[in-house]
């Protein structure tokens, strides 16, 4: 028959149980793709395999144990970064009832079940009914593949899931607590305390520990040991107070989620280890806990799996279903709530084993053998159902999606964003800003860019830009987007910036301010003031002082007549987009002839976005704004070339009042897209061969210029 459990497994080496599980994760894709089965199912019934109730060629040892945890978390803390917090507050009673009804239909239907049928006892039938009520996003990581982290059914999925988890483990805890003698009101005051000080401290405390550690430290491992540690210690804390670490994992996520942005390289190194290593590691372990031979123990065992099983998906399907039916959404989202909300892992073992702790009678324990391998059992099953409703639930919406109307702006969007950079103190953080304002769906590369003066210093200063150029290819890497990078020679650097965009076919500019020692009339320099006279399109200058991610609040000016500006729809659509992935509250100050029409735009375009609007009667009243402007703050001054049609007077100040009121403020300042022509805009294929073969020439006279001796 089978392998004893006291026979030593095959392998032993760590090297080798690293090697196994690594081909384990990498080829489990592979074999269940060619199968048409979702890879996590491939994970678990590895483990099943490899397990000591299979081939016991791997022990679960502390590794998979510790290793098994940290996945856990990360799929919790996840699912909590990925949230829309915004969008949660909004549909904050539909998740209170979607939680409750996917707690309590199973937990009741399940008690019922074990009382008539299986014929346990109250205390029995309740934890059977308390470990059917929770469950576990299992099948989470197959959301991230379809890009559907905010989908409404998935954030409802959830968190109800963590809201029914937390009734869970309190009604456990009552369970367990009509055992002992120390459970009267003082016990659930204390616990209610506990809870009450936990989210309170984590609240207070880590957005403050976040930003101060984010504003300091730009090291990418150095941020992402602070937020692997920020988890670790929420679910430590969660665990202290009684409850399940996977809550504190799952919160932590919710406090840092704003500070977070989702396409930030941050992000992405954390999604990456988390799906290659820690979550395969889960799912691995979650098999090797599975027992099939205890099939073959009777009867009894397959009844009591079937049972538990079938009650409880059923009651999880009929919460998400008249879930879906109450709140008017689709039949493929209320099949991802159900998918989602379905699945038992490592929670439902422990909870079981409480119960193997907790004695009714003479040695007579609450939870006996056959629960125990009846749960075990009802793992794998729901594992499966869970797994496969939410992969086909996900194509489905995928499906939908793409089958909408799509604006004809986006086909023929020519959104093509290039990053001038220079110094290496800021460059960092003008990519990440392009990062953040651009269109996630058209997947267009950034165009990187470094003009070098052409002088007697031009070769060491090309050297440093080809450097900084490819730091700045890494940056971009780690957030998987492309960027184009070009050093530039040129005698004049508004002059090479201006060849260089139109010759790569882009639609603005993103660069940094620079600080001049001259007086506030050479604000902004001869360089940026030839550059926005003699480009027609929007430029983004930005003034850093502290990380983009840490901002909490964007204060925008918009002139009069902005909105009749040929390049109104695109400074706006970045200011949304910006303010969207940076989780932001924006505050836009204007007259209501140009607020009328942003609060429309964004009401249909970024329903998400928080947006307030503030009358401001004239251009005069800017500097009144000082005042209300944090440190955490950004002003975005929306201006205007001369001879636009919002342009005035007033604007000519705008260089000593920033320097006079606005010294220490992120800035942010934009020249919108004004009509200009054609020919200045677009430059053919052949006139950019043929200017670019100037340029050899006039590079190659001034080499030999240079070489010819002081006196003929």
């Amino acid at each position: 028959m089978g392998t004893p459990t006291a026979i030593q497994p095959l392998i032993q080496d760590p090297t080798m149980i690293f090697f196994v599980v690594l081909l384990i994760v990498l080829f489990a894709p592979i074999v269940m793709s060619k199968l048409r089965i979702p890879h996590i199912i491939g994970l678990v019934l590895a483990g099943v395999l490899i397990g000591e109730h299979g081939f016991n060629l791997l022990a679960r040892d502390t590794s998979f144990e510790v290793f098994g945890q940290v996945g856990l978390y990360y799929i919790m803390f996840l699912a909590g970064l990925e949230m829309d917090l915004e969008s949660i507050k909004k549909n904050s009673k539909r998740l209170v009832i979607f939680g409750l009804l996917t707690c309590f239909v199973p937990l009741v239907l399940t008690y019922v079940m074990s009382v008539t049928i299986l014929g346990y006892g109250d205390k029995a039938s309740f934890l059977l009914g308390c470990i059917m009520a929770s469950n576990t996003l299992v099948a989470y990581p197959i959301i991230g593949r379809y890009g559907l982290q905010r989908n409404s059914s998935v954030m409802l999925s959830v968190g109800s899931s963590m809201l029914s988890l937390f009734l869970a483990l309190v009604m456990l805890a009552i369970l367990v607590g009509t055992f002992s003698d120390n459970s009267g009101w003082l016990f659930w005051l204390l616990f209610v305390a506990k809870f009450a000080a936990f989210c309170a401290g984590s609240i207070f405390i880590i957005p403050r520990l976040t930003r101060y550690f984010l504003r300091r430290y730009s090291d990418a491992v150095m941020q992402y040991i602070f937020v692997m540690a920020v988890m670790f210690i929420s679910a430590a804390m969660s665990a202290l107070i009684g409850l399940e670490g996977i809550f504190g994992a799952f919160f932590s996520g919710l406090i840092i989620n704003r500070y977070i942005p989702h396409v930030s390289p941050l992000m992405n190194r954390i999604e990456f280890i988390g799906n290659a290593l820690f979550i395969p590691y889960f799912l691995i372990g979650v098999g090797m806990l599975i027992n099939l031979r205890s099939l073959s123990d009777g009867a009894e065992v397959w009844g009591i799996m079937f049972l538990i099983a079938f009650f409880g998906t059923f009651g999880k399907a009929l919460a998400a279903y008249i879930s879906a039916l109450l709140f008017k959404l689709t039949k493929s989202e209320g099949k991802m709530m159900f998918g989602l909300t379905s699945a038992h892992a490592a929670g439902a073992i422990a909870m079981v084993m409480v119960g193997r702790e907790l004695m009714i009678g003479d040695g007579v324990a609450l939870a006996d053998n056959n629960m125990l391998n009846g749960v075990v059992l009802m793992i794998l099953v729901t594992c499966v159902v869970s797994t496969f409703t939410t992969e086909r639930a996900s194509q489905q919406l995928v499906i939908a999606n793409s089958q909408q109307p799509i604006a004809k702006s986006n086909k023929n969007d020519d959104e093509r964003i290039m990053v001038c950079v220079k110094y290496p103190e800021i460059a960092p953080q003008l990519l990440e800003l392009a990062l953040l304002v651009r269109n996630q769906k058209l997947k267009r590369e950034l165009v990187a860019l470094n003009v070098v003066y052409d002088g007697e210093n031009s070769m060491p200063e090309r050297e440093k830009g080809i450097q900084l150029l490819e730091k700045l290819q890494q940056q971009a890497s780690a957030a998987e987007v492309q960027v184009q990078t070009q050093v530039r020679l040129a005698t004049n650097i508004a002059n090479g910036i201006k060849h260089a965009f139109r010759e790569s076919g882009c639609s603005e500019v993103v660069m940094g301010m620079h600080v001049h020692t001259e007086v506030s009339k050479k604000f902004w320099g001869e360089f940026i003031q030839s550059l926005y006279n003699g480009l027609n399109r929007q430029i983004i200058l930005m003034r850093f002082t502290q990380p983009l991610s840490t901002l909490r609040r964007i204060q925008v000016v918009v002139p009069s007549r902005a909105e009749y500006e040929h390049g109104f729809r695109r400074w706006l659509e970045r200011l949304c987009r910006f303010a969207g992935q940076l989780d932001c509250r924006v505050l836009f100050h204007g007259r209501n002839e140009s607020l009328e029409p942003i609060q429309k735009y964004i009401n249909i375009h970024h329903p998400n976005v928080r947006a307030e609007y503030t009358f401001m009667a004239h251009w005069n009243e800017l500097p009144q704004l000082a005042s209300h402007i944090g440190t955490d703050n950004l002003l975005v001054v929306v201006t205007a070339r001369k001879g636009t049609i919002s342009y005035k007077n007033a604007l000519d100040r705008l260089p000593d009042e920033l320097t006079k009121f606005f010294s220490g403020t992120n800035l942010m300042i934009i020249f919108p897209d004004q009509y200009g022509n054609a020919k200045e805009e677009k430059m053919s294929f052949t006139e950019a061969q043929h200017h670019e073969e100037n340029s050899i020439y006039d590079t190659l006279l001034r080499w030999i210029h240079s070489k010819r001796p002081t006196k003929l």
